[in-house]
């Protein structure tokens, strides 16, 4: 009995160490892949020259609390805190903004600048894409 006890120790050992060894170089393959330029699932994409984007948003303060961004009727694009610096363009048609924080953003649409919200006021908006 003491040899089958001994034996199933040693086989839970290796299965211990084995999942230790994959979940590490899991870990690191995550670790090592580069980021994405945007993680937005996706759907924001870099500005480019040739193309304007129906609704460009960037953070001015330190956190900008609960930027919402979607598609009418359809997909969330956007739902959460940005960080001072961060930016992103989104090219879809139509989209519904909603800012919990207005004087904490710069909003640009279809490449024009629209004016400042005021500090601590929600403000809610829908852009249409140009001609």
């Amino acid at each position: 009995m003491g040899l089958a006890r001994l034996a199933l120790a040693v086989l839970a050992v290796a299965l211990v160490v084995a999942l230790v060894v994959i979940g590490a170089r899991a870990l690191l393959g995550a670790l090592d892949t580069p980021e994405p330029v945007s993680a937005d699932r996706g759907t924001a994409t870099p500005t480019t020259s040739a193309q304007v984007p129906t609704v460009r948003i960037e953070c001015v303060a330190e956190t900008c609390p609960l930027v919402t961004v979607r598609v009418p009727g359809g997909d969330v694009l956007q739902y959460r805190d940005m960080s001072r610096g961060e930016e992103v363009s989104y090219f879809e048609p139509e989209l519904s903004v909603v800012l919990s924080d207005a004087g904490t953003v710069r909003v640009a649409e279809n490449g024009k600048a629209r004016a400042p919200g005021k500090a601590g006021e929600r403000e809610a908006f829908t852009v249409r894409g140009g001609p």
